[in-house]
């Protein structure tokens, strides 16, 4: 934007220089071209007016004005033919103008070209003797006069004119380049502080406000900016107290039932009541995972944070550190794999990629059997880094896949037995919510299920 308003002014200036000064410098360059020429022939008409009085005063006058031009130096050169020419007076070469002005008296100006002029400004004029006859006078050409004059001086004066007036120019369009950053810049600052807060929100730092600056229309969006934000926090903070209360008011009750059930169960003997009690007993268990279930996903979209560079490949180490004993009781392999990278960065909420690696490891080693091998593999693909976990269950029908993020939707292995359903969904949030993305697709090779985690990836040393 701010690129944008300093061309636009830079091209405002350049097209109201150039509606001002051309047409100024082309006037100034006719009247040179004019008054040079007015100048050359009244200087030819008085030298043949000299030419055509015929006496000796007027030709020595003649003579004298023709002499006054720089011959040495070739600036200037002028020609008479007539009853005054003598050594001194040039004779001039045979063309069509003087041919012109001897043959029929007539005055020509040439100036060499079309195109503002030539090298030099030719002016032939006739010299006339008038002659009284009664009451008649006749004029008869008894000569002309030829100046040849030197444009040297005219262009050079014609480039000082323009030069002055395109370096001007210049200098007016970097004057206006500064003048436009500036104001730019002092315009856009308002935007740039909207863009810094909406960028801290969509981090995940709810207190970031913007300074209510600038211009009536900023500062209303600022205001409002700032007011959303407010309202925001509050209902993110209360989401979050209702979280917490929900996990003390819920889990309480619930064990206390459980407690009251395997009470009831120790204290009778009859088979039919026992058996009631561990079906009830059951049904509190899966509540309460359930119960448990709800309150990691309420916390995920509740809990806002700002994303932060962290190592990957320390995360994915200490969770599997957790989770191999569980896997060795049944014999699971768990392999990582990673790339030439090493230990790549990613951008993430601290915490979210903890649970997200929970929840794909549990579901990973409940589908597969005894024996098999889960395999965990890094990768680095520019600006992102994929990571993926392999198990050898059952895998999934696409219908089954489409549906796999769904709350509450179970699908096979022990996780279709007692799961809350709600695994994935909370994966799905959590990296959602970091800007990356989740993918369910069939394993390499055959049978088994491919859980591909695509999370931004940060500049090494950013953290």
């Amino acid at each position: 934007m701010i690129r944008q308003l300093i061309r636009s002014y830079v091209l405002l200036v350049a097209v109201a220089i150039a509606l001002f000064t051309v047409p100024v410098a082309f006037t100034l360059t006719n009247q040179l071209r004019g008054d040079t020429k007015e100048s050359v022939e009244r200087e030819a008409e008085t030298m043949s007016r000299l030419l055509g009085t015929g006496d000796v005063a007027s030709c020595e006058a003649l003579a004298r004005m023709a002499g006054a031009y720089p011959k040495n130096e070739e600036k200037v050169d002028v020609s008479a033919t007539g009853r005054c020419a003598r050594e001194d007076l040039r004779e001039p070469t045979a063309d069509a103008a003087l041919a012109k002005a001897l043959d029929r008296g007539e005055a020509t100006v040439d100036w060499g070209s079309d195109f503002i002029w030539g090298e030099n400004l030719v002016v032939t004029v006739p010299a006339f003797e008038r002659s009284a006859d009664g009451k008649t006078e006749t004029e008869n050409v008894v000569g002309a006069v030829r100046i040849v004059f030197s444009t040297d001086h005219l262009t050079y004066r014609l480039w000082t004119i323009w030069g002055f007036r395109a370096a001007l120019a210049a200098l007016v369009l970097l004057a206006a380049a500064f003048i436009g950053v500036f104001a730019a810049r002092r315009l856009t600052a308002p935007l740039r502080q909207l863009n810094e807060m909406a960028s801290k929100m969509s981090d995940g730092d709810l207190t970031a406000r913007s300074p209510v600056t600038g211009p009536q229309e900023t500062q209303t969006l600022a205001r409002t900016l700032n007011q959303a934000g407010e309202r925001l926090d509050t209902l993110i903070a209360s989401q979050r107290i209702f979280v917490a209360d929900a996990s003390h008011q819920l889990r309480t009750p619930l064990t206390a039932l459980r407690l009251s059930l395997d009470n009831i169960a120790d204290g009778t003997d009859d088979e039919f009541v026992r058996e009631d009690v561990e079906q009830a007993t059951a049904e509190v268990v899966r509540m309460s995972r359930l119960v448990n279930g709800l309150l990691v996903l309420a916390r995920a979209e509740a809990k806002v944070t700002a994303a932060e560079p962290l190592s990957l490949r320390e995360i994915i180490q200490e969770r599997l550190d957790v989770w191999r004993p569980a896997a060795d009781e049944r014999g699971v392999t768990i392999t990582l794999r990673g790339s030439a990278d090493g230990r790549p960065l990613v951008l993430a909420s601290p915490g979210h990629l903890d649970q997200v690696l929970d929840n794909v490891l549990s579901n990973a080693l409940e589908v597969s059997p005894d024996g098999a091998t889960i395999t965990v593999a890094v990768e680095a693909r520019g600006e992102e880094v994929v990571l993926s976990v392999l198990d050898q269950g059952p895998g999934m029908s696409d219908a089954e896949k489409s549906r796999a993020f769904d709350r509450f939707w179970r699908g096979q292995g022990l996780t279709g037995k007692s799961g809350s359903g709600l695994g994935l969904a909370v994966v799905k949030q959590l990296v959602t919510d970091d800007g990356g993305t989740v993918t369910l697709k069939d394993a390499p090779g055959g049978g088994g299920l491919c859980v591909t985690l695509t999370l931004r990836a940060a500049r090494h040393g950013g953290g």
